[in-house]
């Protein structure tokens, strides 16, 4: 019989996009998406409406990923990951809605290394109303700690927050996690507007479990040209580096 070796923390990179519902250069976004050669792809605004199975089929090819949940189910939140890793569960949640704004949900999934540790991802898009925000964070919070029954103490949300830090939802949020930019910048922080970025309302945010090892917006992804970036979507994409922790 061989022995095993000591259980080892896996490195992960998650990269979170908004794709305003691939309205713009999608040569450009698939480009982008690519050369940050992401394990795990958080979307907003994923395409909803009518065809949203073909143009995520197309997404997921044109990135090299695989479609694991999202899309309408979760009003436009996404999540799609790379071969190597499995899918243990996955659920589309909606949330709440208030009359008269449009309705969010979230994308959610425990995901495997394979003979490694696993982690729960949720893709989330917040609402512009500031209290309907604050109430979506925090149902965003219990759903994350629900799913630490079957993904354990590893966690990762990441999204559009349509608001900095400071904000209330920002607030809430970084409470019990960790904003991965805050603890480790690795390139810029602004992610929106893409052509001249002056604000930084999307976020990675992890559990205490996780390891950051690096996050930011990348300054130019290889096999990408000039002006991708302002080409893909009206967000900057944000790169994290983590360091997932040993099944224990």
């Amino acid at each position: 019989m061989t022995a095993r070796g000591p259980a080892v923390a896996v490195d992960v990179r998650l990269l979170s996009y908004n794709v305003r519902s691939l309205r713009d250069d999608r040569g450009a976004l698939g480009r982008v998406v690519r050369g940050c050669a992401p394990d795990v792809l958080c979307v907003q605004e994923a395409p909803r409406f009518f065809g949203w199975r073909s143009a995520a089929a197309r997404l997921a090819r044109e990135t090299g990923l695989l479609y694991v949940t999202g899309g309408a189910p979760s009003c436009g939140t996404m999540i799609l990951a790379a071969p190597r890793l499995a899918v243990e569960h996955a659920e589309d949640v909606t949330l709440p809605l208030t009359p008269g704004l449009h309705r969010r949900g979230l994308a959610t999934a425990v995901l495997r290394v394979a003979g490694g540790p696993r982690f729960t991802v949720i893709s989330c898009h917040l609402s512009l109303d500031a209290a309907e925000r604050a109430r979506q964070a925090g149902a965003l919070l219990a759903r994350l700690a629900a799913l630490s029954a079957r993904g354990g103490p590893a966690g990762i949300v990441a999204g559009d927050l349509n608001e900095v830090p400071g904000g209330g939802a920002f607030r809430l949020l970084t409470g019990p996690l960790r904003d991965a930019w805050r603890e480790a910048p690795e390139g810029g922080g602004d992610t929106f507007p893409s052509r001249r970025p002056a604000r930084r309302i999307d976020a990675v945010l992890c559990t205490p479990a996780v390891r950051v090892l690096g996050c930011g917006v990348p300054a130019r992804p290889p096999g990408t040209g000039p002006g991708d970036l302002a080409r893909a979507t009206d967000h900057l994409p944000l790169l994290a580096r983590l360091s997932v922790p040993a099944p224990g």
